[in-house]
């Protein structure tokens, strides 16, 4: 059975983008958040060599993967493919500066 980990930073993005989509519709926020964890849950399923790696300088970031949250495609799901699933490092929209982010500046 395949595994999710969720980095703290993952969550704390959750928490900030239904927050803000809230402030437009609550049932938006709540459509988003049930979108990502069934992202989460089919990557975990899925092998995660199916999603593209984001290209970072950052030796230790160099695994990192991305694919797109299902039905929001401006919002990106970053993860580490793990032993048997895989590890949620970042939820972020994809307008933001990804690679500074991801690079933790």
């Amino acid at each position: 059975m395949a595994t999710v980990g969720m980095e703290q930073k993952a969550l704390e993005d959750l928490e900030e983008l239904a927050v803000y989509l809230g402030q437009s519709s609550q049932s938006l926020a709540e459509r988003f958040l049930d979108a990502a964890e069934r992202t989460f849950e089919i990557l975990g399923a899925a092998d995660p060599k199916l999603a593209s790696p984001f290209p970072l300088s950052s030796p230790h970031l160099h695994h990192v993967r991305y694919f797109p949250v299902r039905g929001f495609p401006s919002h990106l799901v970053f993860f580490l493919p793990a032993a048997a699933g895989i590890e949620v490092v970042r939820v972020l929209h994809g307008a933001r500066d990804l690679g500074r982010i991801l690079a933790g500046g």
